[in-house]
């Protein structure tokens, strides 16, 4: 009994922290500056990360550029997740910061989701990241933004949100996965099996 209790909290702490984001702006954030990367810094390692032509690249960033302007970080790194109405999604990679002078911090990350939703697949990760003040501040908890995925050119692309700090991971991989789910992830400094 208590295991379902457990569940069930669970169950009502995803749905309210899916609930609770803004859906993304849409006017930029933004602007270019010292500490942010150009769309061509972007879509070139986007590319070689992927391994994909820099066109295919290009038309995956240009709605998030059009939205959010430069990221000031990015993490490239790899993740899996399946889910039978409960899902779970853990990854792990590198975090490179423009105002560091692109030394990489390791990252990370694990979560939950709950919805509509089944399959399993395997990806590489490169996510995007806007507003973040320094390297540790990664490490916390970022709820899905509502209604925010996308899929462009083989790359899938969605948002997530606390405060001021918006990731816009985007993903290409093997497997399927397919539904409507809220969830969130936390990024931690050490690989945590428990996703809550």
């Amino acid at each position: 009994m208590k295991i379902a209790s457990l569940l069930a909290a669970s169950l009502a702490l995803l749905a309210l922290a899916g609930s609770s984001v803004a859906a993304p702006a849409s006017e930029p954030r933004n602007p270019a500056t010292g500490d942010t990367y150009a769309p061509g810094e972007i879509v070139q390692r986007g590319a070689e990360f992927f391994g994909v032509a820099t066109e295919t690249m290009g038309k995956a960033v240009e709605k998030v550029f059009a939205q959010y302007g430069q990221p000031n970080a990015y993490i490239a790194g790899n993740e899996g997740s399946g889910a039978i109405v409960v899902g779970l999604r853990y990854g792990e990679g590198n975090l490179y910061m423009k105002r560091t002078g692109d030394a990489p911090t390791r990252v990370f990350w694990q979560g939950p989701s709950v919805g509509f939703d089944i399959g399993a697949n395997a990806s590489k990760s490169f996510t995007l990241v806007y507003n973040l003040p320094n390297p540790q501040a990664i490490y916390q908890r970022f709820p899905g933004v509502d209604g925010s995925y996308y899929f462009i050119a083989g790359i899938g692309v969605n948002y997530q949100q606390n405060g001021r700090i918006v990731l816009a991971p985007m993903r290409t991989g093997l497997g399927l996965r397919a539904g409507v789910n809220v969830g969130y992830l936390s990024y931690t400094r050490e690989r945590n099996y428990l996703p809550f």
